[in-house]
């Protein structure tokens, strides 16, 4: 990775840890408590919330930053956080249903 990559900058790569954490979680409540409910889901559904929520400011502040000077690069970035916070997302939503 080149020096002057975006993804060095903290607002590129903390909501993609973020995400990667919200999925991790949802994988670790999954395998824990199967497909079925567990009876108190309070503490892993609001860390979750709070990791998706958080994401916003951050990358928001990446775009205003970032965008205008490299936007290219940064549009590929935000790309990638869009993706990573959409999977997390997803994974929930297919469970809910499931």
């Amino acid at each position: 990775m080149a020096r002057n990559s975006l993804l060095m900058k903290p607002s590129a790569w903390a909501p993609l840890v973020m995400s990667g954490l919200a999925l991790l979680l949802v994988v670790a409540v999954f395998a824990t408590s199967g497909v079925t409910r567990p009876p108190d889901e309070r503490a892993p559904a609001r860390l979750f919330q709070l990791l998706i929520l958080l994401q916003v400011p951050i990358a928001g502040w990446f775009l205003f930053r970032w965008l205008p000077r490299r936007p290219v690069l940064g549009l590929g970035v935000l790309t990638l956080q869009i993706v990573l916070a959409a999977a997390a997302v997803t994974v929930v939503l297919v469970l809910e249903a499931a």
